[in-house]
């Protein structure tokens, strides 16, 4: 399967710019998730790479074809394009039987009749549906109608599948089982795939690689590891998994590629891991995974190579395999995970400099301790 490469490309809608020279390569086989919440442009993206919207600019190829160059002019409709896309709704036609609808794809590239049998029951067989091709959309189970919709992008072989959020229509455990069924058949059949999502555990079970988008731009591209465990910016971190933000000032320029920071919410300094030089003065946000918080108790011994926050327990809630703790951090609230329960009280509070990750600027912040007693009240 080729490559898909896409070339700063934008889109206006009238006056508003929603695509801001968007570009990114999705490699031969490769599973590629565009990431970001409602309106940031991933469906757009995914849109203009159909054929179902023309970029305002830029380019899109295809290993050696190109579909979109605005600067020559060239745009290939959608049923030129040889791609396969599976929509939110599914999309299947209720007075079709499951074969038929998988026949019409076929029907439009003249397919005959005995090679369209069999590439129908390929299909339907990739995806465990084979036995149900005789099936109405309505006799079958959402899981069974979102196989269904996979199956009619893959039976005329595409070269490129794009998913637009398909498992959002199922239930949490169906979800999760659907992921894993994907996942396994994309490898079996080595597509290119561009998935688009909201849902960030789905996007890190899913992804070889990720791309976040926020406002029509990519924050960042990289690995699921390399988006949760070294976001570039606070806005990354915001939005893949849980984290908590302090605004402060740097106390000291960086040295070491550690940044000494007097937080605001209690006065007291942490060393974090700065990817850039930072200014002694300069106002800054440091980011924090509540799995790194580390409670212990407030008369422990000195932690080496940790920073040390002095906190208080709010609540405790045991979510099975671990506690959630929130803690009351200066005027700050913050969340800590933990395998152990019992801390009431004063505690404190240890992290590694390395998983305090320091960006520049002010970050919006959680709730203070006000707000937390103004909600509870």
């Amino acid at each position: 399967m080729p490559e898909l490469a896409v070339d700063k490309i934008t889109k206006r809608f009238g006056d508003v710019q929603v695509l801001h020279e968007v570009t990114f390569t999705v490699r031969d086989g490769e599973f590629f998730t565009l990431l970001g919440q409602s309106g940031c442009g991933k469906s757009t993206t995914l849109n203009c790479v159909a054929g179902l919207e023309r970029p305002t600019t830029g380019t899109i190829r295809v290993g050696d074809t190109v579909f979109v160059d605005s600067a020559g002019k060239t745009f290939v409709p959608p049923e030129g394009r040889n791609l396969g896309m599976v929509f939110q709704s599914y999309a299947l036609w209720p007075h079709m039987t499951v074969a038929a609808n998988l026949s019409l794809p076929l029907d439009i590239r003249n397919v005959p009749g005995t090679e369209r049998r069999r590439l129908i029951d390929e299909a339907l067989d990739k995806v465990g549906l084979l036995a149900l091709r005789d099936r109405y959309p309505h006799q079958l189970s959402g899981g069974q109608q979102q196989r269904v919709a996979l199956a009619r992008a893959l039976v005329y072989s595409p070269t490129v599948l794009l998913l637009d959020e398909p498992l959002s229509n199922l239930d949490a455990k169906l979800r999760e089982q659907a992921r894993s069924w994907l996942k396994r058949l994309q490898k079996d059949v080595g597509i290119t795939t561009v998935y688009v999502t909201h849902d960030q555990e789905e996007a890190l079970a899913l992804s070889d690689r990720i791309a976040v988008m926020s406002e029509g731009r990519m924050l960042q591209i990289g690995s699921p590891k390399e988006i949760y465990e070294a976001p570039r910016e606070a806005d990354v971190a915001r939005f893949i998994g849980r984290c908590n933000f302090l605004t402060g000032t740097a106390a000291a320029a960086s040295s070491g590629g550690l940044t000494a920071v007097r937080i605001d919410c209690n006065g007291e300094t942490i060393n974090a891991s700065a990817r850039e030089p930072i200014a002694e003065g300069e106002r800054v946000t440091v980011a924090i995974r509540p799995e790194n918080l580390h409670v212990v108790a407030a008369d422990a011994g000195t932690l080496p190579g940790s920073n040390a926050l002095t906190a208080s327990v709010i609540t405790v809630a045991y979510v099975g395999a671990r506690y959630e703790y929130q803690l009351a951090l200066g005027s700050m609230v913050v969340d800590a995970e933990s395998p152990e329960g019992g801390f009431d009280g004063s505690v404190r509070l240890a992290v590694d400099p390395g998983a305090c990750w320091l960006y520049r600027g002010a970050a919006d912040l959680p709730p203070d301790i006000a707000d937390l007693v103004q909600v509870a009240s």
